[in-house]
């Protein structure tokens, strides 16, 4: 916190002037209490029902984020719920950035001057579809460390986090006149385990570092709400359109005398890589929200706004470990608010059941983004990424990306080939994407989503030749016990028939930096850079469509727009007029599959998506 200095004038003032003294301490006075008393919340002393909506800061571009909140306070919210997201302020350790798209505090303040509070939910973990439900991957560097556990390796790294985290944040606790009426003690852990000692050490590292001064609570689904919740803290519940009457039933059950609160009502559901698009049903959850609010029930709609996990921050669901879902770059949620901002269809049927459930008047709906299409040049220029390569680290068997201090993007692995090389390769716990090149030349793809693990060499193979595994993170599991292991790379052995491939050379391709890449006019096929520019007479909201493209990443400028795949469902990258100017803009990709004669990127005013389904699966 910043140091208050006060001149000896001030501090006479202080003595002399009792009226001024008691000014000072008027000003540093709570400006609000929240509260629990039987059922109910409490503000100042008088019953509260919290209507909120979930919006997460960095899936907005910051100069959105008082366009997003506005629309959320006209359909009749009172509270924004985000999480803090650790892997996103700690990319290292000890290594903080709470700068531009990570400014927390000045989210929340942006929150407050809009007239809504919030409930801030800093994990540790977080889940949200985000790449290793938050946690910073350099964590599973450490071996020793076990996540979610009373491990003291991970507890020790979890109370620095909440300590630098509090810098930013204790300042906005409503007791100090910030707009921060709850915080939330971990995250649905009933459906990871049921150790409480391990959920009150994670209570105790929060009030220690100085979050814990106000409302604390737990949230879990109705089925976990035992394993996951502490007997002093109030207990929220979770769950999806079509449980409203069951859960809430569960939850009365379970805490009788406690208050009635729903801590994630899901309007709506994400997408996932070679799965089809969800929408659901807005009637029917404007149908049970209007419910849940006549029924006293403080409600968090997840999401109000979904927006989009830009950069290499989509995260995985697996529910066994062996299975492999990654998620894809949006985030729409087929929330009220779509990708680029603009009201659907739910919006309006929500805020009248909201002001239906309050008796107040709904104010008029928000108009949608201005959306525009734009020229894009056909590809001139193309770097190949083998004349790209950095300097490689040199070991026996294969480094993870973890043991690389490598947090995301590619590695390319490359090792010699035995003589007379032919049969089966095995990667054993592939992680997550990999394309399999003989001197240079592709043989075979593999991924996890389908369970892959060998490619068949070819015949003809010569002696000595080499042999090159790219391998792609496209997104740690977020969700169930496979986040204990989710190293990513190859995290395992590999197999030539029954001998073991040694000697590896490993490429880092973090991709943060690409202005050292060299671009020629030449053609390139494989593993390849592109770029190009579009031409913008007035910056617009805008798509991106990449269904000229294959598999890879993109950006525009310096920032990166995230993962793009033909499989779909997404087929398209939400491209923000803030992060546009007037003239030629400089768009970049990375294709795993690249051929400079068909790459192709055009712009479309609307989000395209592959097949769509209108049936929401079980969390």
């Amino acid at each position: 916190m910043p140091v208050l200095r006060v001149s000896a004038f001030a501090v006479c003032a202080l003595v002399f002037f009792p009226a001024l003294s008691q000014h000072v301490q008027a000003q540093r006075a709570p400006a609000h209490t929240f509260t629990v008393s039987g059922r109910d919340f409490l503000m100042d002393g008088k019953p509260y029902q919290v209507i909120s909506g979930e919006m997460h800061y960095p899936r907005i571009p910051r100069e959105y984020w008082r366009d997003r909140l506005r629309k959320a306070k006209a359909m009749g919210l009172n509270t924004i719920t985000t999480y803090a997201f650790w892997n996103l302020h700690e990319p290292h350790p000890g290594v903080y950035d709470f700068s531009g798209q990570n400014d927390l505090a000045a989210f929340l303040r942006a929150a407050q001057a809009e007239g809504l509070n919030v409930i801030l939910r800093p994990g540790p973990y977080v889940c949200a579809e985000w790449e290793l439900g938050g946690y910073p991957s350099w964590l599973l560097k450490d071996r020793s460390l076990i996540l979610r556990s009373t491990n003291p390796a991970y507890h020790a790294a979890v109370r620095r986090w909440f300590k630098r985290l509090a810098t930013e944040v204790k300042p906005l606790l409503l007791k100090n006149g910030g707009p921060i009426i709850a915080i939330q003690v971990e995250n649905e852990y009933g459906a990871f385990g049921d150790d409480l000692n391990y959920l009150r050490q994670v209570k105790d590292d929060m009030v220690s570092a100085g979050l814990g001064d106000g409302l604390m609570f737990t949230s879990n689904q109705a089925s976990d709400l035992a394993k996951g919740s502490l007997p002093d803290l109030p207990a929220a519940v979770n769950f999806g359109s079509g449980n409203a009457a069951a859960s809430t039933a569960m939850l009365e059950k379970y805490r009788p005398n406690g208050p009635r609160m729903v801590g994630e009502y899901w309007a709506g559901w994400f997408d996932k890589w070679g799965e089809e698009h969800h929408e659901t049903d807005g009637r029917k959850e404007a149908q049970e929200f209007q419910w849940m609010l006549e029924h006293g029930y403080s409600v968090s709609m997840y999401m109000f706004h979904g927006g989009s996990s830009f950069g290499w921050m989509n995260g995985a669901d697996s529910h066994t470990g062996k299975d492999y879902h990654p998620d894809t770059t949006s985030y729409d949620y087929d929330a009220p608010l779509d990708e680029s901002g603009s009201p659907r269809y739910k919006y309006a049927l929500l805020q009248q059941a909201i002001a239906t459930a309050t008796h107040t008047k709904p104010m008029p709906v928000p108009k949608g983004s201005g959306r525009r299409v734009f020229p894009i040049a056909a590809v001139k220029e193309s770097a190949s990424l083998w004349d790209n390569l950095p300097q490689p680290v040199h070991s026996e068997t294969p480094l993870t990306f973890e043991d690389l201090d490598q947090n995301f993007g590619y590695v390319l692995y490359r090792s010699t080939l035995p003589a007379h090389a032919k049969g089966t390769l095995t990667i054993s716990g592939l992680h997550d994407y990999a394309v399999v090149y003989v001197d240079r030349k592709q043989v075979g793809t593999l991924d996890r989503r389908l369970d892959q693990s060998t490619v068949t060499l070819p015949s003809g193979i010569r002696d000595g030749a080499a042999l090159y595994i790219l391998v792609e993170n496209t997104g740690r599991v977020n969700y169930s016990h496979a986040i204990l292991t989710e190293r990513t790379g190859i995290t395992g052995k590999v197999l030539l028939g029954d001998t073991e491939v040694k000697k590896w050379e490993m490429f880092s391709l973090p991709m943060q930096d690409l202005s050292h890449l060299q671009f020629r006019s030449s053609a390139c096929i494989g593993p390849c850079f592109f770029r190009t520019a579009m031409t913008v007479d007035r910056p617009a909201d805008t798509f991106l469509d990449t269904r000229g493209l294959h598999k890879g990443q993109l950006w525009l400028g310096t920032h990166n727009q995230g993962r793009f795949w033909s499989i779909g469902p997404q087929f398209t990258l939400y491209t923000p007029a803030p992060w546009l100017h007037t003239g030629a803009n400089r768009i970049t990709w990375f294709d795993l599959e690249g051929d400079s004669q068909h790459e192709s990127l055009t712009t479309v005013q609307d989000p395209v998506y592959g097949s769509v389904t209108h049936s929401r699966e079980s969390q």
